[in-house]
């Protein structure tokens, strides 16, 4: 079976040439959202990385709403950090309130030198359907 691509008008407004998410063999890949409102695309980013974390989060949702799933189905997520040091802890403390503690995702944070739109941060994942 080939993969289904999938664009949501309902999505955040993609900052580059890609899909909100792929989905192959029961599996479906989010690309990472960027911490912007899709009600408002142009606005500026929310203040600081507990903002922009749950911006980005709720991107997520949106989009795996979209998809008639939920964070619950999510197996393993990546996320992007521009100020790693600084900002590791709060993105955590933010973070962790999206998932049940026993039913976490595998998770790698990375620190990088920039991203899209001057995010503090980008999370992608990888859902799983039942």
């Amino acid at each position: 079976m080939p993969p289904e691509f999938h664009l949501f008008a309902r999505g955040p407004r993609p900052v580059a040439p890609f899909s909100h998410a792929v989905e192959t063999s029961g599996f479906v890949f989010l690309t990472g959202q960027m911490p912007t409102n899709p009600e408002a695309p142009d606005a500026p980013l929310p203040e600081g990385i507990a903002a922009q974390t749950a911006r980005v989060m709720d991107n997520l949702a949106l989009i795996l709403g979209e998809l008639s799933l939920d964070l619950t189905h999510v197996v393993q997520v990546r996320a992007y950090l521009t100020e790693f040091t600084r900002d590791y802890a709060a993105f955590n403390d933010t973070y962790q309130g999206y998932f049940a503690p026993d039913s976490r995702p595998a998770r790698t944070t990375i620190g990088v030198t920039a991203l899209a739109v001057g995010a503090l941060v980008e999370v992608d994942c990888i859902a799983r359907r039942p």
